[in-house]
């Protein structure tokens, strides 16, 4: 009677395998849209909010300019008389330089904290990248050729006279288990 190699277990790696490889499906894109996200902040400061608040300061500094020589022109021919709108003109147009110049400084500090927040954690996902571009693959590799091999042991018949579960070796008859050198002298 024939019996077969006890493997268990091949079923557990093969469901260990199917979640890896879920898992890396699932991972790989969530780890591609953190990245890209951080990248974007990054970009929207750098080409976009810092080249708007620079030319916002241009244009209200030249506003800023323009309302305080027109105040300057209305002193001179005036005689010192001056119209509370024109006044009121270069108080605008200062509070507007003063508030682009306030956002510029805290787009300044927005950036290195943002890079001193973001970068660790960039590190951290360049390293979970690496995982799961070169790690998990392997992994995935090995855990395929120990299900082949474990397959194919599990396949194996027992011989059918073994004794124990083990091969009988070339001295030992696959009857009696007993040496042959053994049966000649009885």
């Amino acid at each position: 009677m024939s019996q077969r190699a006890k493997i268990t277990s091949v079923e557990a790696i093969q469901a260990f395998r199917t979640k890896l490889l879920i898992y890396l499906s699932k991972a790989r894109p969530a780890l591609e849209e953190a990245s890209s996200e951080v990248m974007r902040v990054r970009v929207w400061m750098e080409m976009e909010k810092r080249p708007y608040w620079m030319k916002q300061f241009l244009v209200r500094s030249q506003r800023l300019e323009e309302a305080e020589s027109v105040l300057f022109a209305a002193r001179l021919s005036s005689v010192g008389k001056v119209s509370a709108a024109q006044q009121g003109a270069v108080q605008k147009a200062r509070a507007a330089v003063t508030e682009a110049e306030e956002k510029l400084r805290g787009l300044g500090r927005w950036q290195r904290d943002y890079e001193k927040s973001t970068g660790p954690l960039l590190k951290q996902l360049e390293k979970l990248d690496n995982l799961l571009a070169l790690d998990i693959p392997n992994a995935v590799a090995y855990l395929n050729e120990a299900i082949d091999t474990l397959q194919k042991y599990a396949d194996l018949e027992v011989p059918s006279g073994s004794i124990n579960g083990s091969a009988p070796s070339g001295s030992e008859t696959a009857e009696t288990g007993v040496p042959e050198a053994g049966k000649e002298k009885a």
